[in-house]
């Protein structure tokens, strides 16, 4: 079993996407665990934070194979705000392997709310007039005139992650 250390739908839908084109036949499963990070984390190393106490917290609530924490994040970036996200996997040998990063700018009104203190979901809402974005396409959804949502996005990172599983035989030899 992978267990996914949030109950948002979208991330759980992510690592079943991975799971499924990955054919292993895991059962995936959601749980809401702390992120011992703020809500609105800043900087990729908080972000990572975040994801591993997602990923190894989600593994010991259900006694999975393979936990997977999944956290977005921004990044101040020479007075400009940017997007992260990264993902974690907790794996059977108690190791971490990360998976990241989704890099994006932010429009200045969307960064003018993050930095007042808004989550950027609820900062996108409201600078879009809309409700639910991370339940939904996410900031990615919407800043990319729906090319790519926020499922799509975070699928990568969760391969990346699980790349010590996925190529297995290649991790297990010696460099």
């Amino acid at each position: 079993m992978i267990a996914v250390g949030s109950a948002n739908p979208v991330k759980v839908r992510a690592v079943a996407n991975v799971v499924r084109r990955w054919g292993a036949g895991w059962q995936v499963e959601g749980i809401a665990v702390p992120s011992g990070v703020p809500d609105q984390p800043w900087g990729d190393r908080e972000t990572i934070a975040g994801a591993e106490a997602r990923a190894r917290g989600a593994r010991e609530a259900l006694g999975a194979d393979v936990g997977l924490g999944l956290e977005g994040g921004v990044v101040d970036a020479d007075g400009a705000l940017r997007t992260c996200a990264w993902a974690v996997a907790a794996l059977p040998d108690g190791t971490t392997s990360v998976g990241g990063s989704l890099s994006m700018p932010l429009p200045p009104g969307v960064a003018t709310l993050v930095r007042n203190g808004m989550e950027l979901g609820h900062a996108m809402d409201a600078f879009c007039a809309t409700t639910g974005t991370k339940h939904g396409a996410g900031a990615v959804g919407i800043l990319t005139g729906g090319l790519v949502d926020r499922a799509q996005a975070y699928e990568v990172l969760v391969a990346y992650a699980l790349a010590p599983l996925l190529s297995a035989p290649l991790w297990s030899e010696a460099g």
